[in-house]
């Protein structure tokens, strides 16, 4: 790891994090952040940065599962009854199409978001994708449905990385697994916001015969929603702290300053052919890949078809609109709780490991309660909110343990790539109305996360073992501003991998 410095000679103009010149050129690069301004600066950045990111991501979710709300309020009827006749292959495909545009894009739109500006870029895609939605309104056909979820999906395929990308940007390592867990647990509002927006436009369309269907109305209420959020997003969010409006100039410099002891900068827009390399050499970065594919072929069933699992317990499609909220709950004590008790004991890995545990424990209940039993098959489908626990630290261990921009987008976009193709999988093993072959892929899934999560936990603490013998050495030295130098964290010494 120290050879590294010592044999790829560093040329600072291309090397460099765009920190590097703003700091150098004040106060010979290095400023104090005492801990009354840290505490200023974080409460400014998480005032203007958490709600926008929070919000964003909860229509992120919203807009992936608006399908599964319009499927039970009659999108799959014929059109003679205001649906576009869908039979249950063809909406499996409809829930496995988005993640085909995902997929397409991932690693495209992870280039675009290291070499564009983060903010502006990021916000493009909100309002695109916000439009695509709203055009779902007036689908009258398979083929059509199918094109709108494509663009959906390459227009979404942005959001998770980029905003992985502006909390470690903007936060020092002790502060991201939170962060990403309060922002990522509003998939869990979205699930009980959405729910009871459906049920509440269900219920108002009730009895009405001509005119604009239900499932139309609620697409383009979430799709201009959207489009509104987007544009709100492109005024407020900066594209780093160099550029953001709502900070003085020295505020700018102390704010790169607090996240100094990251060692990983903010933001550097030269591809380096290296760090492609080391990030597919790199073992932590296809432990990562596993994780994701095995967390969201679960993700995929329960995505698209949680409403119809509930509805499959006996409930009415109104009722089981409803019912699906708790869920949305669930999901947000979990990941706030494992976020931040993560960040608070340094065992973000094996914290997060017990809504894995919990998921588990669902899916069996599911699997073995009788179908007469509709209250306890229902409290088993609560408890599978718990399993994106995981998925989210993992997030957070790329936006704290990937180092090195170009190996950060790199690792990002492999991430997700798996994330497709886990959610591709995912409603193809859901076949008519019987769940239970898919309720055990899910199980099997969750065991295969667990033991991951054990794996990666275990190399990051023999790594940072590593590092710290080499930084004992008698004739180890620290390069100047190396935290700058967009360095990955196999080359850097001084980086230590978050548990």
């Amino acid at each position: 790891m120290a050879a590294s410095n010592e044999n790829r000679a560093i040329t600072l103009p291309k090397d460099a994090d765009e920190a590097f010149a703003a700091l150098e050129n004040h106060d010979q690069g290095h400023l104090g952040v005492d801990e009354a301004t840290n505490r200023r600066l974080l409460k400014k950045i998480d005032i203007h940065l958490m709600p926008f990111l929070c919000l964003v991501y909860a229509l992120n979710f919203l807009d992936k599962t608006t399908l599964g709300y319009a499927a039970v309020m009659g999108i799959t009827k014929p059109a003679s009854k205001g649906g576009i006749e869908l039979s249950g292959s063809e909406y499996s495909w409809l829930g496995s199409i988005f993640y085909f545009g995902y997929l397409v894009w991932e690693y495209p739109t992870n280039r675009l978001l290291q070499y564009l500006p983060l903010g502006k870029y990021s916000a493009l895609n909100i309002i695109l994708w916000g439009i695509t939605l709203s055009c779902f309104a007036v689908v009258q056909n398979f083929s059509q449905a199918m094109a709108v979820r494509f663009f959906l999906g390459l227009f979404e395929a942005a959001v998770t990385p980029g905003f992985a990308l502006f909390t470690s940007q903007w936060y020092t390592k002790k502060e991201q697994g939170t962060r990403i867990g309060i922002w990522s647990s509003f998939n869990g509002v979205a699930g009980i916001c959405g729910g009871l927006l459906a049920y509440g436009i269900a219920r108002g369309f009730e009895d009405k015969k001509e005119g604009i269907v239900a499932w139309k109305v609620l697409f383009l209420v979430t799709g201009l929603v959207t489009v509104v959020m987007g544009v709100i997003f492109l005024w407020i969010i900066p594209d780093n702290q160099l550029n953001a409006r709502w900070l003085s100039r020295k505020d700018r410099l102390l704010a790169i300053e607090r996240i100094r002891s990251n060692q990983q900068g903010i933001g550097n827009r030269t591809f380096k052919i290296y760090q492609l390399k080391e990030a597919l050499l790199d073992p932590l970065t296809w432990a990562f890949v596993f994780y994701a594919l095995m967390a969201t072929i679960p993700n995929g069933i329960t995505t698209n078809f949680f409403s119809l699992l509930i509805k499959s317990f006996g409930y009415t499609p109104t009722e089981s609109l409803l019912y699906g909220t708790p869920n949305g709950a669930i999901q947000i004590l979990t990941l706030v709780s494992s976020s931040y008790l993560g960040d608070r004991y340094g065992q973000r890995i094996l914290i997060s490991s017990y809504g894995v545990v919990l998921s588990m424990i669902g899916t069996i209940i599911m699997i073995a309660v009788p179908d007469s039993h509709q209250r306890g098959r229902l409290a088993g489908a609560y408890f599978t909110g718990s399993a994106s626990t995981g998925f989210v630290a993992i997030l957070s261990l790329i936006a704290s343990n990937v180092a090195g921009y170009t190996k950060k987008t790199t690792v990002a976009a492999l991430f997700l790539i798996a994330y497709c193709v886990g959610n591709i999988i995912g409603p193809q093993t859901i076949r008519g109305n019987n769940f239970l072959h898919g309720e055990i892929i899910m199980l099997v899934c969750w065991s295969a996360c667990l033991v991951d999560l054990i794996v990666i936990w275990w190399y990051c603490k023999n790594q940072n073992n590593q590092k710290a013998q080499l930084k004992a050495s008698p004739d180890y030295e620290k390069m100047h501003n190396q935290e700058w130098l967009d360095l990955t964290d196999k080359e850097n010494t001084e980086f230590v991998y978050t548990l």
